[in-house]
């Protein structure tokens, strides 16, 4: 683990491996540690940075008024800090959000996008009385007294979670903080990337679980729509967080997709 300055936030960063950068953004309610099943594997072929966003993991607060376009400029200085130059960026749920805005501002950072079970914000992908309930959810869920927060979000697996990572998921929605996911979500309500859509000139990977409800395969069909070249991979008998629930066939299909771009 390093930790790097960026305008006054300490971001969290995991580092691993040799070989063409793979920048690994998770989504929200989680940090880091969700790239576990990825960061040993991949990292057999290329150098894997998986941040702690602000307000996750061991990384700082998240400022006051920080906004989309702050977490990916933030994105943008952790990669220029570590020197990794135009990389392979692979976002999941609200990660691949962040991924998408970080291509608006910086693209030049960017030699592929992957997107896995992800949105072009909530309002650009899915139908406003579904926003409307999440916002409503959003709101009960922090309503709670401290004692009683619960940052699990419904529908994220297929099934059951994998037993093996249940202990993960455990910690990591411990360490969850309401003044973190609180603003994520009415942003991610509020956020719409599909002016972007048409215009991304990187190879782009669409990875999406066959079972994803939170953002249902229609989502991942609008996004084959919309960017120019681009190529939809469906996990079979998956859901919202492919890369935990079938990482092996998550992997490989990174791994021969940036292989084919290097």
């Amino acid at each position: 683990m390093a930790m790097v300055r960026v305008n006054g936030v300490e971001v969290s960063v995991a580092r691993l491996g040799h070989g063409p950068p793979l920048v690994l953004v998770h989504g929200a309610g989680m940090d880091g540690r969700a790239w576990q099943p990825q960061l040993k594997e991949l990292a057999e072929e290329f150098t894997v940075v998986a941040w702690d966003e602000p307000g996750a993991g061991r990384s700082s607060d998240l400022p006051v008024g920080f906004g989309l376009a702050d977490f990916a400029h933030c994105l943008a200085a952790v990669i220029e800090v570590l020197r990794l130059g135009s990389a392979h960026v692979a976002g999941l749920s609200w990660g691949g959000t962040v991924a998408l805005e970080l291509y608006r501002h910086h693209p030049e950072l960017v030699r592929t996008l992957i997107l896995a079970d992800t949105y072009a914000g909530w309002k650009g992908s899915l139908p406003p009385e579904e926003v409307a309930a999440r916002v409503e959810g959003a709101e009960r869920m922090l309503a709670v007294p401290r004692e009683r927060f619960d940052p699990t979000l419904p529908g994220l697996f297929a099934g059951d979670p994998p037993a093996a990572f249940v202990p993960l998921l455990d910690a990591m929605a411990r360490d969850v903080r309401p003044e973190t996911i609180g603003p994520q979500l009415f942003m991610m309500a509020e956020a719409d990337e599909r002016d972007l859509l048409p215009g991304i000139a990187v190879p782009t990977l669409l990875i999406w679980g066959e079972c994803d409800v939170r953002s249902p395969l229609a989502v991942a069909h609008a996004f084959e729509d919309a960017i120019p070249h681009t190529e939809l991979a469906v996990l079979p008998g998956v859901g919202h967080v492919s890369n935990i629930e079938a990482p092996d066939l998550f992997n490989r299909t990174v791994r021969e997709f940036c292989r084919a771009y290097e």
